[in-house]
């Protein structure tokens, strides 16, 4: 067996099990979309029922940010299985997207974790009020 044979059959494994990982963090990704969706409804519906404040979007976001960092994982992996240049552009310019959508899910999270404070403050500063 020759140095040739070794490493074409290693690049073959290496292909093989670039994908299969790849592949698992895309489904780890969607079953996180799933989850924290149907978290989030869970979570809304019982904000009505109970009348309780919890912002769902704060929630829902986490999940979409999460899922979002497995696909890109996802992505980065796909790295090690390009062939040409031109996978590569495509590739590239993916990434970028899911990272813009990342900072913009990051964002908006923490805009609603500070209009939550400020909810919270102002009813804070009611309940003092009616205190005295």
């Amino acid at each position: 067996m020759d140095i040739a044979t070794i490493i074409a059959g290693y690049k073959g494994f290496l292909f093989g099990f670039a994908e299969i990982v790849a592949y698992t963090l895309e489904l780890i990704g969607i079953i996180i979309i799933l989850a924290g969706t149907a978290r989030a409804i869970f979570l809304l519906l019982r904000h009505y029922r109970d009348n309780a404040r919890r912002n769902v979007v704060i929630d829902l976001g986490r999940a979409l940010a999460l899922a979002l960092e497995c696909k890109m994982g996802s992505e980065i992996i796909h790295t090690v299985i390009v062939r040409d240049l031109k996978e590569l552009g495509i590739l590239a310019v993916v990434i970028l997207i899911r990272a813009l959508l990342a900072v913009i899910i990051h964002w908006e999270i923490r805009m609603e974790q500070k209009d939550e404070e400020l909810f919270a403050l102002k009813k804070k500063n009611k309940q003092e009020e009616k205190s005295e």
